[in-house]
């Protein structure tokens, strides 16, 4: 009869346990899942994991779960966000080909300090790519990102600053004049 009575007891006890496990919130959140990356953007929830998963993303071919990411994540200051948001809309990833889009997120991240910025804006500058053209300016820039250590804008210094050192030939219909 007692262990009736016991297995009675905790029956009825069980509803109540449940309740008090709600109100602790989810138990076994899920980590490190795509789900769990879009569900932290979503909630304006950005740091170094999530914004570097946009990476994995885009390399996946979700180029507009990637943008979401990025695009989140360079406006709360991540300058390798703002230049991989330069590479989505110079490709017309996850949107359309903007040129224009894709030199402001490389002024942003320039203008934050981060030598990729510099180079790609650098860039921009010497081509008039979204930008009007500026090739001292760009060159400047490319020689400060060559003095921070890049290795890219060191190999384009070697080069004379010759574009095409460091321009795939597949990309040359972007960079051609339009008159």
């Amino acid at each position: 009869m007692f262990h009736k009575l016991t297995i009675l007891a905790l029956m009825a006890a069980t509803p109540a346990l449940a309740e008090d496990q709600a109100e602790l919130g989810t138990l076994n959140p899920e980590e490190m899942t795509l789900g769990r990356v879009m569900d932290n953007i979503r909630r304006g929830h950005t740091d170094m994991t999530t914004c570097a998963s946009g990476y994995f993303i885009t390399k996946s071919g979700r180029h507009g779960m990637a943008r979401e990411v990025f695009e989140t994540c360079a406006e709360a200051g991540y300058t390798g966000a703002m230049t991989w948001m330069s590479q989505l809309d110079n490709n017309g990833l996850g949107g359309e080909y903007n040129p224009e889009a894709a030199a402001e997120w490389d002024r942003r991240a320039a203008e934050a300090g981060d030598p990729v910025g510099k180079f790609n804006y650098g860039l921009d500058l010497m081509r008039g790519h979204g930008v009007a053209r500026d090739e001292a300016r760009g060159r400047a820039l490319v020689d400060k990102a060559a003095r921070e250590g890049l290795k890219i804008a060191r190999r384009l210094q070697r080069a004379g600053y010759d574009l095409d050192e460091v321009t795939p030939d597949a990309d040359n219909w972007k960079y051609a004049p339009l008159f």
